[in-house]
């Protein structure tokens, strides 16, 4: 802010103790309104995206998770963090809150990716997060949203080190994520690979059966029964698209 004219930084000032916002924020939205106050704060308002947060509450928050000797929250951080919030490890909204955070790896967050994840997500302390958990669910249901999810999945879930999937992994993460969208033959799908793939689940793989999925919704209405439908399914698969 040093490089900002006087009247310049005494409107970002005034903007920052009046909204409570951020420098970053305050800057937005001045330089949005063509540094008038007025319109600044009209755009601040009318900007959902941009939340107040306090980064020292965030500092705070992500001290309590990491561990003692390294930068860093790992398998006991996460898991006083899914107890604060009162949800399983397992549920999918954390796979959804570390989607927000970037995060790299499963079960492990860095300070950057857990600090700019409750950033843009908008809150700054466990009770605000736990007040949006519904409104994160929820985000499964958006196409767009559950699509990139979903192929954020397969690095976060994966390995280090390794280029695919483990299956047993793929399998659980299928099973969570299809669980959500009513896929009536997620069940038929896991026990094929297991019969019949039985091996770790490439990038590629992993990514077209979203539009197999698709395909197979278009066509499934067709075939009445389970029986007929875990055919068309199997008929599909034995044809070569694994």
């Amino acid at each position: 802010m040093h490089k900002l004219g006087r009247g310049s930084r005494d409107k970002v000032q005034q903007f920052m103790t009046i909204t409570g916002a951020s420098e970053k924020v305050a800057l937005q939205a001045l330089k949005a309104s063509d540094w008038h106050l007025e319109g600044a704060f009209d755009f601040f308002y009318s900007q959902p995206q941009i939340s107040v947060t306090n980064s020292r509450h965030l500092e705070d928050l992500y001290n309590r998770y990491k561990e003692p000797d390294v930068d860093m929250i790992m398998v006991e951080g996460v898991s006083q963090f899914c107890t604060d919030l009162q949800v399983d490890p397992q549920d999918i909204v954390m796979l959804v809150i570390s989607w927000h955070m970037k995060a790299s790896t499963m079960c492990e967050f860095t300070r950057q990716e857990f600090i700019g994840g409750l950033q843009s997500i908008g809150v700054d302390s466990i009770e605000k997060l736990r007040e949006k958990l519904p409104s994160l669910r929820a985000e499964i249901k958006d196409d767009h949203k559950f699509r990139e999810i979903y192929n954020f999945a397969f690095a976060w879930a994966r390995e280090k080190g390794q280029k695919s999937l483990a299956l047993d992994t793929a399998l659980g993460m299928w099973q969570l994520l299809f669980a959500e969208r009513h896929w009536p033959l997620i069940d038929h799908w896991c026990q094929f690979l297991q019969v019949r793939h039985n091996k770790a689940i490439s990038r590629d793989t992993w990514s077209q059966l979203l539009e197999f999925v698709k395909v197979l919704l278009l066509i499934l209405p067709f075939f009445l029964g389970k029986y007929a439908r875990k055919q068309v399914l199997y008929s599909c698969l034995s044809d070569g698209w694994l």
